[in-house]
């Protein structure tokens, strides 16, 4: 168990911390209006976590008790879903653009877009099922409670990760669009993490 939650502490990390859509529109948020506007925006965002943790667990479990060779096949999917999306990455412009200017809103109306943004998201859902079995520690004890605990480590970190993006957004935009290495780098890092977590679930 503990190896299995270290493992995906640190892919969730590496994941939340690389270039995606929701952490950039949170710094966006904070370079226009102020870091209060991001982390509000990211209780938002992982709020709706809470929506597809609970489908999965519920769903997948079913799935999971039904049929331990269909969870593996699942696990299967799952990587090469992975690996497309390091291929996608791969294929990507590595620059970073974060100087697109962004509407004032209040910190409610910012909450409730983090939120309404992350369930119309069906790519969320996807990525859940795709990231989170791989990690089960044991198929054979109550997955519904793995899947939860897996969840509540991955909204911990994301909230940290977004949180801090969000108050040190001004750094950063201007290394991303200063440094166009910086913006390399991180490309590589999300290529790399996508692939591991994907060999990571096919050897498990």
């Amino acid at each position: 168990m503990i190896e299995s939650l270290i493992s995906f502490s640190i892919a969730t990390f590496f994941l939340a911390l690389s270039p995606g859509p929701d952490n950039l529109y949170v710094i966006s948020q904070s370079l226009a209006n102020g870091p209060k506007s991001g982390i509000a925006t990211t209780i938002g965002l992982i709020s709706g976590c809470i929506v597809h943790t609970t489908l999965l667990a519920f769903g997948i479990s079913a799935i999971i008790v039904a049929s331990g060779t269909f969870f593996y096949g699942l696990k299967l999917i799952g990587a090469c879903y992975l690996l497309f999306l390091a291929y996608k990455v791969y294929r990507s412009n590595a620059h970073v653009d974060l100087k697109n200017k962004v509407s004032k809103k209040t910190y409610l109306q910012l909450f409730k877009q983090g939120v309404i943004m992350n369930l119309i998201n069906p790519k969320v859902l996807i990525f859940f099922l795709a990231f989170f079995p791989g990690f089960l520690w044991d198929e054979f004890q109550n997955t519904i409670y793995q899947f939860f605990v897996l969840g509540i480590v991955f909204m911990t970190i994301s909230f940290v990760v977004f949180s801090s993006l969000a108050i040190l957004a001004g750094y950063i935009s201007a290394a991303l669009n200063k440094n166009k290495n910086i913006s390399i780098l991180l490309k590589w890092i999300q290529v790399i993490v996508f692939i591991g977590i994907a060999v990571f679930i096919l050897i498990t």
